[in-house]
């Protein structure tokens, strides 16, 4: 068995353990990142159906050949039509109270499946799946680090060529370019350049405005390296800052310092999104931190755990979130920092590389 292989087992004995208990007898899943980090398959369509002593995955023909070469421990069931696909499985296994991804399955299918399996009971699965990515192994760890690599690689090279008149769309399209030459398979999400009054937009999409000495310019960007995504903010400035930026600065940067200082594991997530919040507000600028203070990472650029006031989540050891406070001050410009950070036991690691202290571009 391989690493990856043995990596796959145990997060599906995992999910039977946190599933399988509370009466279902069968889970199937829609989600493609999920059956992904459960099979190993890729592909763009298909379902898992998660039974107690085997694992079937239904995909179209399509995909047949590469669902048998990708996940070796599933037995691959071809369908013609999803639903029917489906409700045969279930009739082969003798489910009667399945449990279902109900933030991914839509209510049309979730209806077309009711009439073809009335003596089924479906279960919805929320929050017993919500978390089920959230802890990174080894394996996993190494493809975010690959992924970090990348993209600081490619932001470094920009950065030295970086001059007053580049307009933000020839920032993102470079560095976009020099992530690709590198090895990212993709853009973790579209590349943010966001000059003057538009670094006030915390998701900013870069367009014609031109860099200019003495603005702040905020770059959030992300590579993807075997599936798994990077995500990083730096914001610099061409040229020396005014006071006022400078100062603000320094009251993100503290902000991001303190939250990354509090991680460990047991900490709530509301906690790591409070001490970022309290220093800033403490500041007068609570009203110009209009986000949460962080999100998990891995398959999906946006995942489990979320460092918002609104979390009910606990931090562990093993998961990875980023840290990235920011102040927006509307039709002026805007300052965010943000880096990922692996939980440990005792306290976290920066995974990101890029150094957060003022950069200042020589002009």
């Amino acid at each position: 068995m391989t690493a990856d292989e043995a990596a796959v087992k145990r997060r599906v004995d995992r999910l039977r353990q946190a599933v399988f208990p509370r009466g279902c007898d069968a889970v199937l899943l829609f989600d493609m990142k999920n059956i992904r980090y459960l099979t190993g398959f890729t592909g763009s369509d298909g379902v898992l159906l998660l039974l107690a002593e085997r694992c079937v995955l239904l995909v179209d023909g399509r995909y047949v050949t590469q669902a048998g070469e990708q996940a070796p421990a599933c037995e691959v069931v071809r369908y013609r039509d999803k639903i029917g696909g489906i409700a045969a499985a279930l009739a082969a296994g003798r489910s009667r109270h399945v449990g279902f991804e109900s933030a991914a399955l839509t209510v049309d299918l979730h209806e077309r499946l009711r009439e073809q399996i009335a003596a089924v009971t479906l279960v919805p699965l929320a929050a017993e799946l919500d978390s089920l990515r959230a802890g990174k192994d080894d394996e996993e760890l190494a493809r975010l680090r690959r992924a970090i690599d990348i993209a600081t690689a490619a932001l470094s090279a920009v950065m030295s060529l970086v001059r007053p008149g580049w307009a933000e769309r020839e920032v993102a399209l470079e560095l976009d370019y020099r992530m690709r030459t590198l090895g990212s398979e993709e853009n973790s999400f579209p590349t943010i350049v966001a000059a003057g009054p538009n670094a006030a937009l915390p998701h900013a999409r870069p367009g014609d405005r031109k860099l200019a000495a003495g603005e702040p310019v905020i770059i959030d960007f992300g590579a993807v390296s075997d599936g798994y995504h990077s995500d990083e903010t730096c914001t610099f400035v061409l040229g020396p800052p005014p006071a006022e930026l400078r100062k603000v600065y320094g009251i993100v940067k503290e902000a991001h310092d303190r939250a990354v200082a509090a991680i460990r594991a047991g900490v709530s997530c509301r906690e790591i999104d409070a001490v970022a919040r309290r220093h800033i507000e403490a500041q007068g600028y609570g009203d110009h931190f209009s986000h949460g203070t962080g999100h998990g990472v891995g398959l999906d650029v946006h995942e489990a755990p979320r460092l918002s006031p609104l979390s009910d989540q606990v931090l562990a050891a093993g998961m990875v979130v980023t840290v990235e406070p920011g102040i927006y001050l509307p039709g002026r410009w805007g300052v965010r920092l943000e880096d990922m950070v692996l939980v440990r036991e005792d306290g976290a690691e920066v995974l990101t590389k890029i150094p957060k202290e003022l950069k200042i571009i020589d002009i």
